[in-house]
């Protein structure tokens, strides 16, 4: 038997990195375009129910999806002290995220100005990574400063702060807080398990948490047709889809490369929105666009390796 060529033995880990990070690109891209979609389903949506009806009626839906597809695979759940890990990030990510999103809009917060709020995740996670375990490289800080400077141009057309009450504007902040904790707090406590059981368990408890809150709008839905279809999108793609790319980019990389994904979600949903609803997208859009894209690519590409 012959001997394996050295060569082709270095070259084999160098082929098996590569792939898997155009895995993690196309998942990225995956990603940012179904969480993107999430915003038009939502303010479809918003408009046939109550923020809390769709909320528990999207994760009551999202939990009995995650749930089957455990069962059907066999999925191994989590012990006592990884569920309640998972119900920590259900709290944060979903219920205290989307909780506040929704009820901000609904109170007169603008859209655009809700988008730059949840827009600044990326730099709030950053602030936060060093308290779980994760460093911040200067690099990244660069790749933050583009993103959030992108996403500014995207949305420079659509803030118009003052119109809601302060209530409102909390609420965004506080969603705000909500998905950039629960992000840091799942990529060090809750990404190890098997997603399917994981996402179950969050997404019950978010259920359970808001649920008063439906109760108290007496569950107000008008039925139609809008209501069904933007419900089902959330469901399916948005949470099964979105969250569960979401779960496995965190497995793979640093929350804070992940978070950084969604300084592109602002200028693909104007983009969406520019195809679906008829939006204007200008050029000044554009630009935002490609700005926001080049954040992304300094912030997340790997650090080059040391010479020695």
């Amino acid at each position: 038997m012959s001997a394996v060529n050295p060569a082709l033995r270095r070259a084999a880990p160098a082929r098996l990195a590569h792939h898997a990070d155009t895995a993690t690109l196309l998942a990225g891209a995956l990603f940012v375009l179904l969480w993107s979609t999430g915003y038009i389903a939502g303010k479809i949506g918003l408009a046939h129910a109550g923020a809390f009806t769709l909320l528990v009626a999207r994760f009551t839906g999202a939990t009995i999806a995650f749930a089957l597809l455990a069962l059907a695979g066999r999925a191994d759940w989590p012990d006592a002290r990884g569920a309640a890990h998972s119900a920590v990030v259900g709290i944060l990510s979903l219920a205290l995220q989307f909780g506040g999103v929704y009820l901000g809009v609904q109170w007169g917060a603008e859209i655009g100005v809700a988008a730059l709020v949840i827009g600044a995740m990326p730099l709030l996670t950053s602030a936060l990574a060093p308290w779980f375990g994760e460093r911040v490289t200067f690099r990244q800080w660069v790749g933050l400063a583009l993103g959030l400077l992108g996403v500014l141009l995207v949305l420079t057309d659509r803030l118009h702060i003052g119109a809601a009450s302060f209530g409102a504007y909390l609420l965004l902040v506080l969603g705000l807080f909500g998905i950039s904790l629960g992000t840091l707090y799942q990529k060090r406590f809750a990404s190890a398990g098997d997603a399917r059981a994981g996402l179950a368990i969050q997404h019950a408890t978010a259920t359970l948490v808001l649920l008063p809150f439906a109760w108290n709008e007496h569950f107000v839905f008008d039925g139609s047709l809008a209501f069904g279809a933007s419900l089902g999108w959330l469901i399916i793609v948005n949470s099964v889809g979105g969250f569960g790319l979401l779960f496995v980019l965190l497995r793979r990389g640093a929350a804070n490369r992940v978070a950084q994904l969604f300084f592109l979600i602002p200028p693909v949903t104007a983009l969406l929105g520019y195809f679906m609803l008829g939006e204007n997208f200008t050029a000044l859009k554009f630009i935002g666009f490609i700005v926001a894209a080049l954040g992304v690519y300094v912030g997340t590409r790997p650090a080059p390796p040391r010479v020695r």
